[in-house]
């Protein structure tokens, strides 16, 4: 995708230099990295759409109507490819706040689904504490998103890229269940991408399953430095679809120039 450059020439020749165009020239879509993702996909393209840390970290979902409001202007272009909401927590979150959570999911525009994202580990280690949020998320039928980095911290970091995912990722245990039509998973491997692929076999298993049971999963792939992560990510589908093989393959990849979206 590029930009076009329309010019207009004279009709007859002039000795007088011509007056300025007064036009305006017409928008870019890469103007707009939004509408660009929006042109670099099929209507049916799912995005997972991350609320920004201002709301979630910052301001700890208070006093947040305005940032909320830019935001989701923000994301109009991608009309229905906008499918999930994305709130991710941050460590400091824990049971206490969960009616904070309530409250604000609450709040939000019924146009679009929401997945919630914690770190704490209280609701990893508690039951009452996990039974509090998916108590809380049911109410507006939002997931829970696991990340599941058990495989990741199995072994020290061995390179650079794994060094810095070491001090940033966060050590939880993996859950394993799913609460809506729309499981969302992100699944941390290493720079090994045998290890990565050995590592993901009982998410394979489970999403096969939940296939079966009529669900629509998404998948997210990530290694230290994530170069290979949408070549995994293919490899993923093409394991889920070998025990489950209704599933539709990915289609080709299209090269696009500038890229824009990854």
């Amino acid at each position: 995708m590029g930009e076009t450059d329309e010019t207009t020439a004279p009709a007859e020749p002039t000795e007088e230099p011509a007056e300025p165009a007064t036009e305006q020239p017409k928008p870019s879509p890469l103007d707009d990295p939004v509408a660009s993702w929006a042109q670099q996909t099929d209507p049916d393209f799912r995005f997972v759409v991350k609320l920004p840390k201002l709301i979630t970290h910052e301001r700890c979902l208070t006093d947040a109507d305005e940032p909320l409001r830019l935001f989701l202007e923000a994301i109009e272009p991608l009309g229905p490819r906008a499918d999930t909401v994305w709130i991710q927590l941050p460590a400091a979150f824990g049971p206490a706040d969960v009616p904070l959570l309530a409250g604000f999911l609450r709040r939000l525009s019924a146009s679009y689904r929401y997945a919630v994202e914690v770190r704490h580990l209280s609701f990893f280690e508690d039951p009452r504490a996990a039974r509090l949020l998916e108590e809380t998320l049911a109410v507006v039928r939002a997931e829970w998103i696991p990340f599941d980095t058990t495989v990741f911290f199995q072994n020290p970091p061995a390179s650079a890229a794994e060094r810095d995912a070491w001090a940033k990722k966060p050590r939880v245990p993996a859950r394993l269940v799913a609460l809506t039509e729309r499981p969302i998973v992100r699944y941390l491997g290493r720079d090994d991408a045998a290890r990565t692929v050995e590592g993901w076999q009982r998410w394979v298993e489970i999403v096969a399953a939940w296939l079966r049971e009529g669900r629509s999963p998404t998948v997210f792939v990530h290694t230290p430095d994530n170069a290979d992560a949408p070549q995994l990510a293919r490899r993923f589908h093409d394991e889920a679809r070998a025990r489950v093989p209704e599933l539709e393959p990915l289609p080709a990849p299209i090269p696009a120039a500038p890229l824009t979206l990854f």
